[in-house]
């Protein structure tokens, strides 16, 4: 037989030559007696090959090493080694061991003929005692692969052995803060595709990714091929200082984008949205004026564009991030006092309205959690007052549980009307779920019992209006009784009565619920009995309702103004609902830090294509130039005619020609008529004098 034909018997490949003095080679046939008896060996600890004698060469240097032999090998200077190097392929592969059983038996039957007779009875009884031995190793190494441990319990044991064991990771609770945003969630895809699946989802956008554009990657939104070309509109953010694990930052305006937000300014004076439309084609990414035109959309019904117009500010504000600055660590801060951060705070909650509307709560509470995060001991926008209605609208119970455990100690949560109906309302929407063990169900029933009666103890006139909301007559012990009757509504003070309404006019769907309903009615039993045993915790709550609630802070306003429900702004009071409320800028803080001033109005430009005039001194002892500039905003006085040839020449003309056209109208149909003078009567009427 051919070198070739026994090398493709022996599973060898060309090429393959000894190693070398400590090469390990693996002899898997068992065809001679001389190995028992530990033949010699050769320089560098090789065997002599003789004609037949040739041993099959492993291709895997390491395909036969034991991990045990490992483990109790000693590594350098005394130490276990770190490395284990392992490949479960060659022990795994059945094919290869079935080619090398075969083998083992094709020489060993070769072997058997050369050997002489008299040798035959002994080194059979060898070959047997050898196969018996490589059975029970094949035994145990198929048992060793079924049952081996995984990589992790290898190297875990490693550790102990060598002493040098890490602790393992805390659980996912303690280690994420509670106002830790989930980047995932920041996408509404995310959950409508969970609950139409992505094909309603993504229909639309697939025959447009024939199209490869490559925009920059952002979180908030997701940039369209309708908008326009991004270009820097001239907004970046910078660090302010960092301290204590938490970073301040800062938005910023250039020089050209601080002329763009004059312009802006006067347009919103001029109470006229094509201005602001002229502005957005020369400057489209300038936020604020996204977001008034945003709000001047939704008002004409046309949700579509609202929106649009919505993700494309937070787009331009998220592509001026500073590099340190995280949406989802809960440790960047961003100070409400500064006019340029307002933007993203307002931006951010319109997308979040938005999203709920559109039906995404989960989406939504995530964007409610990261506007809590920029400045939790503030609150600007109040997002506790909203907090605990999107956790429930996301089913998101244990969120809204740990939430109020962690923080009512340090800010008071269960004074809040909302927080102090909806964490029972959680426990027992908690105690619903089949999936939990009786122990945990029962002992929710029995926390959100507990705490929706210290609810109803401290904010009584929460419940009669609640039922009429709900549609609900309730029974004519409740309805009579003077703890729930209509003195309870109308002692509360106005500060409460605004929270109420608030709630109520948000949150009052969530309890309609047959089951809800029947809870909340047992539980109020109990508060009347209490109530009529005189019970102290009565008198407790009333004289604490007297001394909290004296009046709103202006966060609170505010947020009842962004909220647009109409039971809460009918409640503020009349210092707020008096004073005109800019939707760019609602109820700004009264320590404002401003980077720059806006210039005097005679020193602005503003340049509306077909619309806005140019803006120039007047005097304003010059009762004339007044008169006519309400008549005509074009006019200018002498002395502030614009060069001929410019851009307000041929503007002026028209307005002035105007202008006298309607003055010509106005003296033609001018009469003066005289004051009515008794006349005789005359029986023939108006006749002709003589």
């Amino acid at each position: 037989m051919s070198r070739r034909a026994l090398r493709r018997l022996r599973g060898e490949q060309r090429g393959q030559e000894p190693l070398g003095p400590g090469a390990l080679q693996f002899v898997l046939h068992d065809d001679d007696d001389v190995e028992e008896e530990g033949p010699k060996r050769g320089p560098g600890g090789r065997r002599p090959r003789g004609a037949g004698e040739e041993g099959v060469r492993v291709n895997n240097r390491f395909e036969l090493i034991n991990i045990e032999d490992l483990e109790e090998a000693p590594g350098v200077n005394g130490d276990r080694t770190d490395c284990l190097l392992i490949d479960a392929a060659a022990s795994g592969d059945k094919r290869r061991a079935q080619s090398g059983r075969s083998e083992s038996r094709k020489d060993g039957d070769v072997a058997d003929a050369a050997v002489p007779p008299e040798q035959s009875n002994t080194s059979g009884k060898l070959r047997k005692k050898k196969r018996k031995q490589k059975n029970k190793k094949n035994a145990a190494g198929e048992s060793s692969e079924n049952g081996l441990e995984d990589i992790d319990r290898i190297l875990e044991r490693i550790e102990d052995a060598s002493g040098c064991s890490h602790p393992g990771p805390p659980p996912l609770s303690a280690r994420k803060h509670v106002l830790y945003v989930e980047h995932r969630h920041l996408n509404p895809d995310t959950e409508l595709k969970r609950y139409f699946g992505a094909r309603a989802v993504l229909g639309e956008q697939r025959p447009r990714q024939r199209q490869r554009v490559y925009p920059k990657c952002t979180w908030l939104t997701t940039p369209k091929s309708a908008w326009p070309r991004y270009t820097k509109p001239g907004l970046s953010m910078r660090l302010l200082e960092s301290r204590k694990g938490r970073s301040t930052f800062a938005f910023e305006h250039s020089e050209e984008y601080q002329q763009t937000q004059h312009k802006f300014l006067a347009a919103v004076e001029s109470l006229e949205p094509n201005n602001i439309v002229v502005l957005l084609q020369t400057s489209p990414y300038h936020v604020d004026s996204l977001l008034q035109l945003s709000d001047a959309c939704r008002f004409q019904e046309d949700q579509e564009m609202a929106r649009d117009l919505v993700e494309r500010a937070l787009y331009s504000m998220e592509c001026a991030f500073h590099p340190l600055f995280s949406l989802t660590s809960g440790t960047c801060r961003l100070d409400y006092r500064r006019p340029e951060n307002r933007s993203f705070y307002l931006a951010l909650y319109k997308q979040m309205s938005f999203l709920e509307k559109r039906g995404c709560p989960r989406t939504a509470l995530e964007y409610c959690k990261l506007i809590l995060s920029l400045e939790p001991d503030e609150d600007p926008l109040c997002m506790l007052l909203l907090l605990d209605h999107l956790a429930l609208r996301a089913r998101s119970y244990e969120y809204l549980i740990r939430l109020f455990q962690e923080w009512e100690a340090h800010r008071n949560l269960s004074q809040l009307p909302n927080f102090a109906f909806s964490v029972p309302l959680a426990y027992f929407l908690l105690s619903q779920q089949a999936d939990l063990p009786n122990q945990e169900l029962s002992s929710a029933r029995e926390k959100a019992s507990l705490l929706i009666q210290q609810a109803l103890f401290m904010f009584p006139g929460v419940l009669m209006p609640l039922l009429e909301y709900c549609s609900v007559r309730p029974d004519a012990a409740v309805a009579a009784h003077r703890f729930f009757g209509p003195d309870a509504e109308i002692s509360q003070p106005p500060a409460l009565s605004q929270l109420v309404s608030l709630y109520l006019g948000r949150s009052h769907f969530l309890w309609k619920e047959p089951a809800t309903m029947s809870w909340l009615e047992e539980n109020v039993h109990e508060v009347l009995q209490a109530v009529d045993a005189g019970d102290p915790a009565v008198e407790a709550c009333e004289s604490r309702r007297k001394v909290l609630y004296q009046r709103a802070p202006r966060n609170i306003h505010r947020h009842v103004v962004l909220s647009e429900i109409k039971e809460a702004v009918a409640a503020l009071p009349p210092d707020v609902s008096t004073q005109s409320v800019l939707g760019y800028d609602p109820l700004p803080p009264l320590d404002t830090i401003y980077s720059y001033v806006r210039p005097e109005r005679y020193l602005l430009l503003c340049s509306f294509a077909h619309t806005a005039p140019r803006l120039s001194p007047v005097s304003h002892g010059n009762t004339i130039a007044l008169f006519f500039r309400s008549l005509l905003p074009n006019y200018t006085v002498e002395g502030e005619r614009p060069e001929d040839g410019g851009a307000g020449g041929p503007h002026l003309d028209q307005g002035l020609n105007r202008l006298m056209l309607a003055l010509r109208d106005m003296m033609a149909n001018f009469h003066f008529h005289d004051l009515e003078v008794p006349r005789e009567d005359h029986p023939e009427g108006d006749g002709e004098w003589d």
